[in-house]
């Protein structure tokens, strides 16, 4: 009789287990449709669909379509890693690096806003492509990074004949002809509007997402592992959007 009532407290617990991990995944998957649905562009603008529409392939009267790639948040210990791909036409590249497009970390968040909404208007096209905090952790952060890039690709408009993509990893499973470039957000100006574009995207997301969880500094970290971000998850412990595969997230 012992053995038995054992075996069904035994079960009754395995069942009250259960029943947690069900409740946690469904609100993980009820905010993250809140952050990735309700918030879907911010404050950029739409990029224009070019017309008439450009060639595919490069020809004497239309010169070969160039895509830059960079991804912004891959050391972040919360939210997403956020990648953008940037077609631009030529004649305004001399124009957007005398406006001061360059590597994003280089500049102030102002001028990274003032600039992004300068891109999204100039650009032939913009997109953004996302991984999920659930993919960082069950891909690792580098497999997760070029997967938002190539999201990032597949939305554009426009099919580019070349990719250039800042790092030195090429995207797996990738169609269109790719060269990576390293320190690229310095060497290509189209890599360089792509990383403030991503990096506005992404920054904006955790603003709104600090609101939601103030405990974690989150409007002055933007989801890094600053001193008083450690401090919150050693107080707090994590929350659903926090990276449990990074090591300050473990429990």
């Amino acid at each position: 009789m012992k053995e038995e009532g054992k075996g069904k407290k035994e079960e009754g617990t395995k069942k009250k287990e259960e029943g947690r991990r069900k409740k946690e995944q469904r609100k993980r998957n009820k905010e993250e449709v809140e952050i990735f649905t309700l918030f879907p562009s911010f404050h950029l603008p739409i990029s224009p669909s070019p017309s008439p529409p450009l060639p595919l392939s490069p020809s004497p009267s239309f010169p070969r379509i160039i895509a830059g790639v960079d991804e912004v948040g891959r050391g972040a210990l919360f939210g997403p890693v956020v990648a953008a791909a940037c077609i631009l036409p030529d004649e305004v590249l001399e124009e957007l690096v005398s406006c001061g497009v360059r590597d994003s970390k280089q500049l102030s968040a102002a001028a990274r806003s003032r600039l992004a909404v300068k891109i999204r208007a100039v650009a032939v096209d913009c997109q953004i492509g996302v991984a999920s905090v659930r993919e960082i952790d069950r891909l690792n952060i580098l497999q997760a990074s070029l997967l938002a890039m190539k999201r990032a690709i597949l939305k554009l408009n426009v099919a580019p004949d070349l990719c250039l993509v800042d790092g030195n990893q090429r995207i797996p499973n990738l169609s269109i002809d790719q060269e990576t470039m390293i320190k690229g957000d310095s060497r290509s100006i189209q890599i360089a509007a792509a990383s403030i574009v991503a990096k506005v995207w992404r920054d904006e997301l955790i603003l709104r997402m600090a609101v939601k969880y103030p405990e974690y500094d989150l409007t002055n970290n933007k989801g890094y592992g600053t001193a008083k971000h450690k401090l919150a998850l050693e107080r707090c412990g994590v929350s659903v959007f926090h990276r449990v595969s990074f090591s300050p997230c473990r429990k």
